[in-house]
């Protein structure tokens, strides 16, 4: 599966971002390659299933292995730049479906209310309707 969802052009063009895999002094569980793990986290975006749902089968390590190795990337400003790259190369295909795009925006209060304008001086002199005069 990792070799569908990441080419070898694909990936020829990613990995010199990722950092070097660091031995382990005492073993362990072999580490999971970042191809597969690629793989794992693409199939995750695009199918919009839950990371405990990613099938074992794929090869990918489990679901929270590919959601740690992306939080990772993003904890490292990798994820940005691998983001941008996979996006570049899809629309050089012309494989992004525009029609399923979404734009989403925050809005936040601010929580002291800023700094207060002060009053607006009027531009000319208008007395105010009363029942007095």
């Amino acid at each position: 599966m990792s070799s569908i969802l990441v080419t070898g052009e694909l990936w020829n063009e990613i990995a010199p971002l990722l950092p070097m895999e660091v031995p382990r002094p005492k073993g362990g569980r072999p580490r999971v390659p970042d191809r597969k793990c690629l793989a794992g986290i693409l199939f995750v975006l695009k199918s919009g299933i839950p990371w405990n749902d990613l099938p074992a089968e794929f090869g990918c390590g489990s679901g929270w292995t590919c959601w740690r190795r992306l939080e990772r990337w993003t904890a490292l400003g990798i994820w940005g730049e691998l983001h941008h790259r996979l996006l570049n190369a899809l629309g050089r295909l012309g494989e992004i479906d525009w029609s399923r795009a979404v734009v989403d925006s925050a809005s936040i209060r601010a929580v002291f209310g800023g700094s207060t304008p002060g009053q607006t001086q009027p531009t000319e002199p208008n007395e105010a309707v009363n029942a007095i005069s």
